[in-house]
């Protein structure tokens, strides 16, 4: 079994809890679901970043929420870039895996398509 990492990312219209919260959910979710993630103990850690538009909460809450509780998750801002992507959230997970990196399927859900075009899970 490999250590792995799974990318994904998905923005938010508004610095606000509740929709940084459930984003941050929805994208979790998805990342697990399509790489076959049933257990938590496959994740090793997990890093959120945000832009630095999104301060109203840590985004790490909705794993918490959803039953990550023993997995060490890290919050962290994203350089601020000129002319990147507003209001977005990226997770970065380091999970076990038995699965090549070619069978690894990152997710960018929303607007963050527009920032992977070239990864299947975008179109």
């Amino acid at each position: 079994m490999a250590v792995r990492g799974i990318r994904g990312a998905t923005c938010v219209d508004a610095d606000d809890p509740a929709k940084i919260r459930e984003a941050t959910r929805e994208l979790m979710e998805e990342i697990l679901k399509r790489n076959d993630i049933q257990d938590f103990d496959e994740i090793i850690s997990a890093i959120f970043t945000t832009t630095q538009d999104l301060v109203s909460v840590f985004p790490a809450e909705a794993a918490r929420h959803i039953g990550m509780s023993t997995v060490p998750l890290l919050c962290a801002s994203e350089i601020p870039v000129p002319g990147s992507m507003p209001r977005c959230i990226r997770i970065l997970l380091h999970v076990n895996s038995d699965r090549k990196p070619t069978e690894i399927e990152h997710v960018y859900l929303r607007e963050a398509q527009r920032l992977r075009p070239d990864m299947k899970s975008a179109q």
